[in-house]
């Protein structure tokens, strides 16, 4: 079954057929884990398969209707087909971008963060900038947020990670990894001088139990230290935030979010399996370009996307040239383009 699009049936009926026989079975739950495993593949299956199979019923009802109201030449009929058929195409095109997002964990919720990089108070302002640029993403995209981590600095933000949960969050934002690159006139500048800043985004998914990371205590330097910002007393004399450090690989993450210090303990915990996760993934595969770009220095030259407001407004990607004028929008979450557009650049790349 295809359907105009990137989708393939490739036996998807089959298969969730034969994973439901087999959850029904006696004793499926005995083993929990590969139980668990079973239920998961079984629910991606399903988020992918079933709204096709559902728009193919709805167009052929359509279809029957359009004949009919042909035949009666009813022009009322004919606005409610029309509109209904708006209906279904943006239907379609949801489901064609959710086709180009296969991966084994595209479907999960996402935690983002992001570092300002060369460019001082500048680069801190246009950190907070690109961040609220996905908070507000997320918004529209009715997906829950919660700031994991933030470390503010002169101008803005040091770092800062959020957790975005939402159906395909990592699917749709896993191409925001990179440096983004601003040109403008600088507020901080007394002499209103052109200047350039960068910062980087890096986008790891959610993982569920089902998909196994071993990490190893002794590979682990675990620091705990006094949570910044708001929180009153507690916050002052409370060793509550944790701070990860992976030894073979180097990566950190850090929590300071809750007021329990086991609980930014286990937030730190799932933020560093999903960057082992993503690290061994692009090992495995022998695909470094995402990596490599993430290893590069924050500053010019390695930038995945240009933000410039002076003296012309265009935002545009230096990987699929995706590119548009209207700056004020995307600064307001308006993304979509650059994350369909990547995510086409990719699809069509792998089969060519």
């Amino acid at each position: 079954m295809k359907h105009g699009g990137v989708f393939e049936d490739a036996g998807f009926a089959a298969k969730i057929t034969a994973l439901e026989e087999k959850a029904a079975g006696d004793g499926f739950w005995n083993d929990t884990a590969a139980a668990e495993k079973v239920m998961t593949g079984l629910k991606s299956l399903k988020l992918r398969y079933e709204p096709w199979k559902q728009l193919k019923i709805d167009v052929e009802n359509l279809s029957a209707h359009f004949e009919l109201a042909s035949e009666a030449q009813d022009e009322g009929e004919t606005r409610e087909i029309e509109a209904e058929l708006a209906r279904l195409g943006a239907i379609f095109e949801k489901q064609n971008i959710i086709e180009l997002m296969p991966g084994e964990v595209d479907n999960a919720s996402c935690f983002l963060t992001v570092h300002s990089g060369a460019g001082g108070t500048e680069a801190c302002d246009w950190t907070s900038m690109l961040y609220r640029m996905y908070l507000r993403w997320a918004e529209r995209k009715n997906f829950d947020i919660e700031e994991e981590d933030r470390l503010e600095a002169e101008g803005g933000i040091k770092s800062a990670t959020v957790k975005i949960e939402g159906p395909y969050a990592y699917g749709s934002l896993k191409g925001e990894s990179g440096v983004h690159r601003l040109v403008r006139i600088s507020p901080f500048d007394a002499n209103a001088r052109r200047h350039t800043s960068f910062a980087s985004v890096y986008v790891f998914p959610v993982l569920d139990d089902s998909i196994e990371v071993e990490i190893k205590p002794e590979d682990l330097r675990v620091d705990t230290y006094r949570s910044g910002g708001a929180g009153g007393q507690h916050v002052n004399k409370t060793d509550s935030a944790v701070r990860f450090t992976h030894l073979p690989t180097g990566i950190v993450v850090a929590c300071q979010n809750e007021r329990s210090q086991t609980k930014n303990r286990a937030i730190a915990m799932a933020m560093l399996r999903a960057r082992l996760y993503e690290h061994y993934r692009q090992e495995k595969e022998k695909e470094n370009e995402r990596f490599a770009q993430e290893k590069k220095d924050i500053s010019w030259g390695n930038q995945i996307r240009s933000y410039v407001f002076q003296p012309y407004t265009m935002v545009k990607d230096a990987r699929t040239k995706e590119e548009t004028g209207n700056i004020a929008a995307v600064m307001d979450g308006d993304i979509d383009a650059f994350i369909e557009g990547y995510l086409k650049f990719v699809w069509q790349k792998n089969k060519s």
